[in-house]
């Protein structure tokens, strides 16, 4: 791996090291506004800042198209989307991306609350974008 791919190791081992105490605790079959408030406490226990239904502004060719709220975002670095579905679907995964282009950050941490623990990292290389075309942070 490269030092670029390594981007935020010590930050997303302590959210995920925080998401599986989380299912060792709670298990599956909850909300996943439970499972987010669980792992904002945690996380802040740990040290970490964390922001809660994360504001973020979508633009479109220089125009506010509205506004999306990421789950979390931790250390104002890693973008985490929390799923607590039986099965996760395959566009969770091209959500995260899509929040990790609205933020302009590079590190995201996708967490199943499913019947088994998973997650997944993604590293999205910040392409940022000062044409107005792409969504940015407000």
């Amino acid at each position: 791996m490269t030092e670029t791919e390594l981007a935020h190791h010590d930050l997303t081992r302590s959210i995920i090291g925080a998401f599986y105490e989380l299912y060792r605790t709670l298990g599956y079959g909850f909300l996943e506004s439970h499972y987010c408030a669980a792992l904002e406490r945690e996380l802040v226990a740990a040290g970490h800042m964390v922001s809660r239904e994360h504001a973020v502004q979508v633009m479109y060719k220089g125009q506010e198209l509205g506004f999306h709220r990421l789950d979390l975002l931790v250390d104002e670095s890693v973008v985490v989307e929390v799923k607590s579905t039986a099965a996760l679907h395959p566009v969770a995964k091209r959500q995260l991306h899509n929040y990790l282009r609205a933020t302009n950050l590079e590190v995201g941490l996708l967490l199943h609350f499913g019947p088994e623990a998973k997650f997944l990292r993604i590293f999205t290389p910040n392409r940022s974008d000062s044409s107005g075309r792409g969504p940015h942070p407000r």
